[in-house]
């Protein structure tokens, strides 16, 4: 089983209805083990046009899946939500699921990298990583809390 960390969110119609429900269908993966869920927070988009706030968190999950495997589940599940992804956009969207970490993987590959190459600049990302796993080290980066201290 490896440890892995999700990012979770949503801005547009009933935002913690669909967390939720997207958490419940992660739970009910069966290489899939949800061990926690941080709180959700309301936050600001970042560096994009005007568009309603989101709702983020993050799992704690164990999983037999490889890397890419639970990343193409996560896309799944996003679609079944109603998520279009196009690429270099970062509009609105009914849920975004983000591998942020897989074990202590590093991994650049077309569609994957690993730790999440933006985790480090977003304090909404920050804070649940290090309410679901006081003291966590992003492989390359650092300890959560020294990261923390680096976003405003």
């Amino acid at each position: 089983m490896t440890r892995a960390y999700v990012g979770l969110g949503s801005n547009l119609g009933d935002r913690e209805r669909t967390l939720r429900a997207a958490i419940g269908v992660l739970a009910a993966e069966e290489r899939i083990d949800v061990l926690a869920v941080a709180t959700l927070r309301e936050t600001e988009p970042v560096g994009v046009g005007a568009q309603p706030p989101f709702l983020n968190g993050a799992l704690e999950l164990e999983t037999t899946l490889t890397a890419r495997e639970l990343l193409d589940r996560l896309l799944e599940i996003e679609q079944r939500f109603g998520r279009v992804r196009i690429s270099g956009e970062h509009g609105p969207r009914t849920l975004d699921l983000d591998l942020l970490l897989y074990g202590d993987d590093a991994v650049d590959e077309p569609g994957l990298t690993l730790p999440h190459p933006r985790l480090h600049e977003r304090r909404f990302v920050l804070e649940p990583l290090g309410e679901l796993a006081p003291g966590l080290v992003v492989p390359g980066r650092g300890a959560v809390e020294s990261l923390l201290t680096g976003v405003h």
